[in-house]
């Protein structure tokens, strides 16, 4: 990546496309080039010709095709010549990325000129430049992305997050995307009461992390407030059962169930298509359900539902997947056309607004050092001191675990534990330092 000088913002919107839906679209860092961003953008423009496009890039590569295809009328071209690639850092690009096309789009929507930003390029450097660029809501601890998973609901499809934003997420984060997902697919998809679950290893309520546990029942009590419906732990059997609107998930949980997803309808295609191909019968068969496996192609096809959502920034990011055709490029625009026209963003801001992240505190007000804020089983024998601020803890013989009240594990096993030998000295164990801090004193 080359670092270029960023051209001034334009004061004026340009004529072409006052009284249009305007969204800027970064036409560089997708596998397919930008080619297949303008031939998306032509799709779009055929079927709803109220939208217009801000298209960054280098203004020689993307003239041509945007008068090949006939978008001069709707389209204005800001030269980026900067290109962010697939395998740069986030961090890289964040010092480096003034003057891309990826960076260009983003200032689009920060200058209020466009209404959503679309963008096929690398994730992670995307969502870097969003919150610094467009910066986070007040009361977002961590943005997430949310994606269209589909269902056997009335609306075909449900809200899942978080897919790859962040891929950790403790109770107070999984109760924000759970906030932000209502927003989504009331505003969205249409759902007037949207039902939420929480994606664990299992429905059973003793099931999953401390986490997972305390963040249900804080769903539980907001569910009334924001006018939802809560069902409670989803396992991954029920994602695609109907019955849920928004699934609340951490971003490492469910990016990989998204990834699942779409190869495994890449392998039925694959196996119907092998099947129907077997013999001249079966050739025949599917002359017979030409039509219906044509509607099943289009169910299944994870172009037609292409676009994952930032949540929990000052404005409204489209992040098309990187690989992506002009199909999918043209569904990530459709995408982005229902979120303008339902004013998206300020109701998200309006709903996360009201509920500030709580902050951690001692378990007693007040307390200098003493005994530590944790959680003791009845048959085990602790003591347990601090120096200022908890650096150091003393452990005595027949330990058998210490957990932290707030859920978060951190020890020296898989589960948190801390199982020194039977019978041994008092010894002295420092833990590794915390994502963040368990508790502040003084």
């Amino acid at each position: 990546m080359t670092s270029f000088a960023h051209p001034a913002p334009v004061s004026e919107v340009p004529g072409i496309l006052r009284g249009k839906v305007v969204f800027s679209v970064d036409a560089m860092g997708g596998d397919e080039g930008a080619v297949a961003v303008v031939n998306g953008l032509a799709k779009s423009r055929d079927k709803n010709s109220d939208i217009a496009f801000i298209l960054h890039g280098p203004e020689a590569e993307l003239e041509p095709l945007v008068k090949k295809r006939r978008l001069t009328d709707c389209c204005v071209i800001r030269d980026a010549a900067g290109v962010v690639t697939m395998d740069e850092r986030p961090s890289q690009v964040m010092r480096h990325g003034k003057g891309t096309s990826m960076w260009s789009a983003i200032e689009s929507v920060r200058d209020k000129e466009a209404s959503v930003a679309v963008s096929c390029g690398n994730t992670g450097a995307l969502m870097a430049l969003s919150m610094v660029r467009l910066r986070k809501l007040p009361g977002v601890n961590r943005p997430a992305i949310a994606c269209l998973w589909p269902s056997r609901s009335e609306s075909e499809y449900a809200v899942m997050l978080d897919v790859g934003a962040d891929i950790r997420a403790d109770e107070h984060d999984l109760l924000q995307y759970a906030l932000m997902g209502v927003s989504y697919a009331r505003n969205g998809l249409d759902i007037g009461q949207p039902r939420v679950g929480l994606l664990n290893v299992g429905t059973e309520e003793h099931k999953g992390r401390a986490e997972l546990k305390a963040a249900g029942e804080m769903i539980d009590r907001a569910a009334a407030e924001h006018r939802f419906s809560y069902v409670g732990f989803v396992d991954g059997g029920d994602l695609p059962s109907g019955d849920i609107d928004v699934i609340v998930t951490d971003g490492f949980t469910g990016n990989i169930a998204l990834k699942t997803a779409e190869g495994t309808a890449k392998l039925i295609s694959e196996l119907l298509r092998k099947a129907f191909q077997y013999s001249p019968l079966s050739r025949f068969a599917a002359l017979l359900a030409y039509t219906s496996l044509g509607r099943l192609g289009k169910r299944i096809d994870p172009r037609r539902v292409n676009g994952g959502v930032f949540l929990g920034l000052n404005g409204t990011i489209v992040k098309s997947h990187g690989a992506a055709d002009a199909t999918g490029v043209s569904a990530a625009i459709k995408l982005a056309f229902q979120l303008a026209n339902s004013k998206f963003s300020e109701k998200l801001a309006a709903t996360v607004a009201t509920r500030p992240r709580p902050t951690s505190g001692p378990t007693e007000p007040g307390a200098e050092g003493g005994m530590t804020a944790c959680q003791y089983a009845p048959s085990f024998v602790v003591w347990a001191t601090t120096c200022h601020r908890g650096s150091w803890i003393t452990v005595t013989s027949r330990v058998s675990s210490i957990r932290p009240t707030n859920g978060s594990a951190h020890g020296r096993g898989s589960n948190g534990a801390i199982s020194p030998a039977m019978g041994r000295q008092p010894r002295k164990w420092q833990p590794r330092p915390p994502t963040r801090p368990l508790h502040r004193q003084g």
